[in-house]
């Protein structure tokens, strides 16, 4: 047996760096790892503390395939209380990360050929799930003179008699941008006017910094699939629970699919979940408040080297930083960084090479002190 039996697409894999980065995270010694968005922080000992009575108290069975009628509840009074927005029990399902959830609605609503539309930087797996999916990447670029915002004419160009869907998302990642509510409504707008979905990751929604955030389903709600959950706001990665909104008819596919593929839910991960978003308003400040102090840092940081460039720091946990003025892409650029500091972040072609490949992103997911260490090293480097 060799590596010509698996699917022929996989028998000459295409280069993954996010894969790549992972490996070299765990083979450098005095590595400062900056490079994937998986931060210092243990989740609150209150939610973990809950959960463990939960299990405790049997919570440690399946759920229903789309999740616990207490867990999709708590979803819906959420969104009620912090954005006015109303959902029924039906269009609401806990997934396995919001990744999942964008998946199980790319198999749903996907037909062999249809165009996505994703715009660059883009979160790589999005790609990746597109073309699982059977559908076709339509790549459109944001820039930084914008503010990485995406312009209207730019998604209307990109629109064909095959567009299935747009994805987006905002507070974004790698760039940190946070869409204007003026975006927002221009991209529901041409949603509605050509009949397309909105697969709307919406993860960093409680990561904008200086800005209110307004989901997407406030501006288009029949067109709109929304994804989120606890990883990045509650610092529950490893918990691996998040949820999906969409319309019905899409959400009852979802779940046909999906009880082919894990059935539901992690319960106990639902259950840590329900606690976090019923105490969400003591909760979320803690976090959100040290990756804002720890990106204020790097701010200050870049803004003393004179081959690094930064723009305004929107949100989220990451800094997407321009390196252009040392003639390297971001590939070599984050090589010579690995090599003479042993310092890892990741190269911006990861997320798209039109607008990506000039710039690196840096996780904060490391204490301060770290940081400086990191940036103490980089400041030596000669180009």
């Amino acid at each position: 047996m060799n590596r010509y039996n698996l699917a022929k697409k996989y028998q000459e894999p295409e280069e993954n760096i996010m894969m790549d980065i992972g490996g070299l995270a765990k083979s450098q010694e005095e590595l400062i790892d900056l490079s994937i968005g998986d931060p210092d922080l243990i989740t609150d000992e209150r939610i973990i503390e809950q959960a463990a009575q939960d299990a405790k108290a049997g919570h440690t069975r399946y759920t229903a395939s789309d999740g616990s009628a207490a867990f999709i509840q708590t979803v819906i009074d959420h969104y009620k209380s912090r954005y006015d927005l109303d959902f029924a029990a039906k269009q609401v399902r806990a997934t396995v990360g919001a990744m999942h959830g964008m998946y199980l609605t790319l198999l749903a609503i996907t037909d062999p050929g249809d165009e996505i539309i994703i715009h660059e930087p883009y979160f790589s797996p999005y790609k990746d799930q597109i073309e699982l999916a059977g559908g076709i990447p339509v790549v459109i670029p944001t820039y930084e003179k914008d503010g990485f915002q995406l312009e209207a004419d730019i998604l209307e160009q990109a629109i064909s008699k095959k567009t299935k869907a747009v994805v987006i998302n905002s507070p974004n990642n790698p760039t940190g941008a946070v869409f204007s509510e003026e975006t927002f409504q221009k991209i529901a707008d041409i949603a509605i006017q050509h009949d397309l979905f909105i697969l709307s990751d919406e993860i960093y929604e409680e990561l904008a910094f200086d800005h209110s955030f307004t989901p997407m389903a406030k501006f288009a709600p029949e067109n709109t699939i929304t994804f989120s959950g606890f990883s990045k706001s509650f610092a529950m990665t490893g918990w691996r629970i998040g949820y999906m909104i969409a319309p019905a008819y899409v959400s009852e596919i979802a779940k046909l699919i999906n009880e082919s593929i894990t059935y539901s839910a992690p319960s106990i991960s639902q259950q840590a979940g329900i606690y976090a978003l019923q105490h969400a308003d003591e909760l979320i400040p803690e976090v959100v408040n040290v990756f804002k102090e720890r990106l204020a840092y790097v701010k200050k940081r870049v803004d003393g080297i004179d081959f690094l460039h930064l723009g305004e720091m929107q949100g989220t946990m990451y800094a997407f930083i321009n390196i252009a003025d040392t003639h390297l892409d971001s590939a070599a650029f984050t090589k010579k960084l690995l090599d003479e500091t042993q310092v890892l972040v990741v190269p911006g072609k990861a997320f798209g090479v039109t607008t990506g490949d000039q710039h690196v992103r840096l996780a904060v997911t490391q204490e301060i002190a770290m940081l400086k260490e990191a940036f103490d090293r980089i400041e030596q480097m000669k180009f």
